[in-house]
């Protein structure tokens, strides 16, 4: 590798990217006009911005008690806690029907008033009626009448829909209904308090008002919850008037009254707003900051007929890929840091601005120390890297920059996604988000931001998060690499995509075995298929008596094995393929490697116990109906849950994972790619983070298995052992003596049966024995059969760009 090759064409595209003048817009210059421009608009939304009032009708106002509630078409500003905030609810009242003296302002309705406190009335019609059936229905249910408690609901509902549709069609947003009497009332139990001779019942049993709103309408939500906030404050002032008057403690109702202090220091809150901020912005203008740059590098070099030029340079490959790497890498660090400085130094100043509560909550919004800044840089660094590696191999595949944009849109959406996970005040930090791509960085910066300060563990995490990031990061780096030195991949044509046309070539050109689509494909559809279903599945769970759910979620995880992971592959089989034996491998691998198969569990089982048991700190806990499922199994007939658990999965699992996915992702002709691909993805279907660890080692070496002995045999056997050892270890581990001589070779903890180093030592011997037993016949290569399409696929790929160059 020749370093001054890279550099050459590290300043060649760094050039080409700052003449163009829409790149120096999106990197430099839209960061640093973008926050202050957004600042400002606020501040002026804010000022000339007023919120309409909404309206409120209050129907039996006459019978309020004297504690003032009102003040004109107004609720009484002492009741808010805003005082401006009684500007934005305007109060109608049928005042001027009672008869009584009131000021002129009150009094004073138009002819739009009055027409809303008709339809007013009219709800309230229907209110008193859906409360004279709802006594009754009480009734009927206290004896049990059946045909009449069916009418009175049947009634209920009508009453209910014609209701909301009055109340809808009104222009109301909140509607009090104030009962009749309801002062005489008040002042009733305000006597009887006094003279203390009534029970708490008889002073409390009395109409209540009625508060109706539209929680579907979002500005009756809002006036619902400021008048919420007017009448508790109201009826707060009325309960300390009546105590005061009977000559108890206004404190009564207030036993507890817990006084709140707050003890976060201004710097602690400015703190945790940048906690909040700084990580979502890093990661979302880091991977902004190489989209465009590696699209231009890539598919916008081809579209302007530059990458030959550039292939025909003295630099190799990987140089060339390497120098544009560090240019995307260079684009995404610095649109992220003008982003973070800009958003930073806007934030300080506009806080700077804000007065009242606002500016009290907020404090100077200080900038972060100049070691959190530190961290900020060191995380960027790999999270840049990643990204800049990801753009760069996708949009090598893309034949045009529009193209290019589809390919990357979906890296975006699913960063975003991973980035709101992040932001969640229920997500914290633990060993296993600490080696998750984006999530970990996400997380440790969220820890080292906030307001109560780093703790010493966050320090501790960052070693397995910057590790796991670099690893990542050169993945991808490889990743690119190895597109780039594709021919297929650098020159394909723009694909046209016409669904029919591409139906009958499915049907019509038929290939022994599946391709890497195909079997990607298949992949995708069982994971959606296992989405879909989830919901149905845990519906009719729930919905089973509790003595049966045990046997019904055996019945359903049959199901789920048969018809969303086996059926998918088998007819994608039978359907795309000419060769069923070639395409799930369905050979006899020999008496000898079918034993070997079927002891290999016995040694590795035991394993993997002590390995995820020693993780355990890792993972996180499993599902809540985990532990429900493993009791119902311990109780269940041993031999439904061996179909379920152990012969279902060793069939269906293997027929989709190591039958087809593997054949399809052996196309590439990357053997040892193929058997990771797969395992992967065997362990993604899992769901569970620890089965997802653990299936996917197993996967390794049921693919592995299944290239060497070209066969799925011995990977159903093994299989089958290897579950079946699982729900007997389970069930029956409590009954493995752990005394005496035993204790040599096992030993109980919390309940469960455990094995001791010694036994670990010789079993893993005699797997390494077992395994090349099974393995050693052939190298990691394709088989003849496999070399063969290999090499018609490149061939005629080859001659597709051939053609391609001459009509060019």
């Amino acid at each position: 590798m020749n370093w001054r090759n890279i550099i050459l064409i590290f300043r060649r595209e760094v050039l080409d990217q700052l003449r163009d003048r829409r790149t120096l817009f999106m990197v430099a210059v839209l960061p640093i006009l973008l926050y202050p421009l957004l600042g400002i608009g606020m501040v002026q939304m804010t000022v000339l911005f007023t919120e309409q009032p909404r309206t409120v009708v209050i129907l039996g106002a006459a019978d309020l008690p004297e504690q003032p509630l009102l003040d004109g078409h107004r609720f009484a500003r002492q009741w808010f806690r805003s005082a401006g905030d009684a500007d934005k609810l305007r109060v109608i009242t049928d005042l001027n029907e009672s008869g009584q003296d009131q000021p002129a302002e009150t009094n004073a309705l138009n002819n739009s008033d009055e027409q809303i406190l008709a339809k007013a009335r009219a709800v309230r019609e229907r209110l008193l009626e859906r409360q004279q059936i709802e006594v009754e229905l009480h009734a009927a249910q206290a004896k049990k009448q059946t045909a009449e408690i069916t009418a009175l609901e049947s009634t209920l509902q009508g009453l209910n829909r014609q209701l909301t549709a009055l109340f809808d069609r009104s222009g109301i947003q909140v509607l009090i209904h104030i009962p009749q009497d309801f002062a005489r009332n008040l002042e009733k139990r305000q006597q009887e308090l006094t003279s203390r001779e009534s029970s708490t019942k008889a002073a409390s049993n009395y109409p209540r008002p009625v508060i109706l709103q539209n929680s579907a309408d979002e500005k009756s939500v809002i006036a619902h919850r400021r008048v919420q906030d007017v009448m508790q404050a109201w009826e707060r002032s009325i309960l300390k008037q009546q105590l005061h008057e009977s000559q108890l403690p206004e404190t009564l109702t207030e036993p507890v009254r817990p006084d709140d202090i707050d003890l976060a220091l201004q710097s602690q809150v400015s703190a945790n707003t940048w906690a909040k901020m700084f990580p979502a912005l890093l990661v979302i203008m880091a991977l902004t900051g190489a989209f465009y740059p590696a699209v231009d590098l890539c598919a916008g070099e081809k579209e302007r007929g530059t990458m030959e030029t550039l292939l025909i340079c003295p630099a190799t490959r990987t140089e060339i890929v390497l120098g544009k790497f560090l240019t995307v890498l260079v684009f995404s660090m610095s649109t992220a840091l003008l982003n973070l400085v800009s958003v930073g130094f806007t934030g300080k100043y506009m806080t700077s601005l804000a007065i009242g509560g606002a500016a009290s909550r907020m404090g100077d919004l200080s900038l972060p120390s100049t070691s959190a800044l530190i961290w900020v840089i060191i995380i960027l660094i790999p999270l840049a890297t990643l990204f800049s590696a990801l753009c760069l191999a996708i949009a090598t595949f893309a034949k045009s920059s529009k193209e290019g944009q589809y390919y990357l849109t979906p890296l975006l959406m699913v960063t975003l996604g991973l980035t709101m996970f992040c932001l969640s005040p229920a997500t914290e930090m633990q060993p296993f988000y600490s080696v998750m791509p984006v999530i970990g960085p996400g997380l440790l910066l969220k820890g080292l931001l906030k307001g109560s300060g780093p703790a010493m563990e966050m320090y501790l995490y960052a070693i397995p998060v910057l590790l796991t990031s670099i690893g990542y990061s050169l993945l991808a780096l490889w990743w690119a690499i190895e597109q780039f030195g594709r021919e297929e991949v650098l020159f394909r044509e723009a694909e046209r995509f016409d669904l029919r046309l591409w139906v009958k070539h499915l049907l019509r050109d038929k290939e022994p075995v599946p391709t890497f689509a195909e079997a990607g494909f298949c992949f995708l559809l069982i994971l959606l298929l296992q989405f879909v279903s989830w919901k149905s599945f845990q519906t009719a769970i729930h919905e089973t008596s509790p003595e049966d759910q045990g046997l019904f979620q055996i019945r359903l995880l049959i199901i789920q094995q048969i018809a969303l992971i086996a059926t998918p592959a088998l007819m994608m089989g039978l359907i795309l393929t000419t060769s069923v034996r070639r395409t799930f491998s369905l050979r006899w691998p020999g008496a000898t490697r079918m034993l070997c198969a079927a002891l290999l569990p016995f040694t590795l089982h035991p394993l993997t116990i002590e390995l995820i048991m020693s993780l355990q700190w890792f993972f996180p806990p499993p599902p809540e109906g985990m532990a429900e499922l493993m009791k119902h199994l311990k109780t269940a007939d041993i031999r439904l849950v061996l179909l379920a658990f152990a012969v279902a999965p060793a069939f269906c699992e293997e027929i989709a994972f190591r039958g087809f996915l593997l054949a399809g992702f052996r196309r590439l002709g990357r053997v040892r790619l193929a058997i990771v691909l797969s395992s992967l993805a065997f362990g993604i279907i899992h769901m569970i983070p620890h089965q997802v660890f653990n299936a996917t080692l197993l996967g390794l070496v049921l693919g592995a298995m299944c290239v060497r002995t070209r066969s799925l045999f011995p990977g159903i056997v093994f299989h089958f052992v290897y579950n079946s050892l699982g729900i007997l270890h389970d069930r029956f581990g409590d009954l493995v003596p752990t005394d005496h001589v035993w204790a040599i070779l096992f030993r109980s903890e919390a309940g469960a049966l455990r094995y001791q180093p010694t036994l670990l030592c010789l079993l893993a011997v005699i797997c390494v024995g077992l395994l090349y037993r099974i393995l050693k016949s052939s190298p990691f290569a394709p088989d003849p059969e496999q070399k063969e399409l290999a090499a018609e696929d490149s061939k005629s790929q080859t001659d597709t760009y051939r053609s391609s160059a001459v009509h060019g």
